[in-house]
């Protein structure tokens, strides 16, 4: 989790490529392989794309915060080898919560994912055009952060965004590739409008969310705060520097609210949800690890299907 700072961002990075299913496994592969394969031609062979797809599935790697720049080449993050390497949890994205999680990472990175983070966590109108998003997002970028970014590039992140969360729209004029869903777009967290230019990012009551992803949003929340309390508001609406569980999965305050009490129930003895003076807390009652969270989910889970 990293909070958003004045002197960090990145835009236009994705060389225009969203994130496909198997670029993570196929990159963290890669790099098991040789470590420096990102910083040789060879990558071309290896991963069987393009050179601007080389440079777009080691950005959605940094994004995703599976691994981190380490001099030229990338280091593995613990998350990224637990999730990805060979024996890992879930390497090939076939469970729902994976697909939530990278997207909770991608949504909680505004150093590396400026476009997303701002949108998910700073943006809530739940109805607008694509003009409207790149003119919003000027006005932010202009009020907070250092960058300066050319129109084209804000044009090609925000294209990019909607590309990569809405379910593809048939079209003869979309080749084939292009047309094929980003992981993403399966959260259904943004849809267009039939019939308009608009689109649409509602807060729903999202039943489809897994504990999983839920669980370690929150659990990250309070290790990075290092706060015991933390008011159910702040993980509802966040406060505008880091992301927040209930603004990045787009849920109502009511579901928010269910989510933690599941939460409560499925992990015991670790949070408490208390009510004073009207205003919904939530404690931390021991030390919780994020990376605990989710071992104890896949463990979980890949007890049941051996069962």
């Amino acid at each position: 989790m990293i909070p958003l700072t004045f002197e960090r961002s990145s835009f236009g990075r994705h060389e225009t490529f969203p994130l496909r299913f198997g670029w993570l496994t196929k990159g963290i592969r890669a790099w098991a392989n040789d470590n420096d394969i990102f910083e040789k031609d060879e990558a071309i062979v290896e991963l069987g794309v393009g050179k601007n797809m080389v440079e777009a599935i080691r950005y959605w790697m940094i994004a995703s915060q599976v691994v981190i720049p380490n001099g030229k080449t990338l280091e593995p993050t613990e998350i990224g080898r637990r999730l990805f390497f060979e024996d890992g949890w879930d390497p090939f994205l076939e469970d729902d919560a994976t697909i939530w999680l990278i997207h909770w990472l991608l949504a909680s990175n505004p150093a590396d994912a400026t476009t997303t983070f701002w949108f998910f966590n700073r943006f809530h109108k739940p109805e607008f055009t694509g003009k409207e998003l790149q003119d919003a997002l000027s006005v932010f970028i202009r009020e907070n952060l250092r960058s300066r970014v050319a129109s084209a590039t804000l044009k090609n992140d925000i294209g990019l965004l909607l590309r990569m969360y809405e379910p593809s729209r048939v079209s003869k004029a979309i080749p084939l590739e292009e047309g094929l869903d980003s992981p993403m777009a399966l959260l259904r967290l943004i849809s267009h409008q039939e019939g308009t230019k608009a689109h649409l990012s509602r807060p729903e009551y999202r039943t489809r969310l897994p504990m999983g992803a839920f669980a370690f949003s929150v659990a990250q929340l309070f290790e990075h705060t290092k706060e015991q309390v933390i008011p159910v508001d702040r993980l509802l609406h966040g406060d505008g520097y880091l992301a927040a569980p209930g603004a990045v999965f787009r849920l109502t305050e009511e579901c928010l609210i269910a989510k933690i009490e599941a939460m409560i129930a499925w992990y015991p003895r670790s949070f408490e949800l208390r009510q004073t003076a009207g205003i919904h807390q939530l404690y931390r009652l021991a030390p919780v690890s994020s990376l605990d969270i989710l071992t104890h989910y896949y463990e979980e889970k890949n007890a049941r299907k051996a069962a």
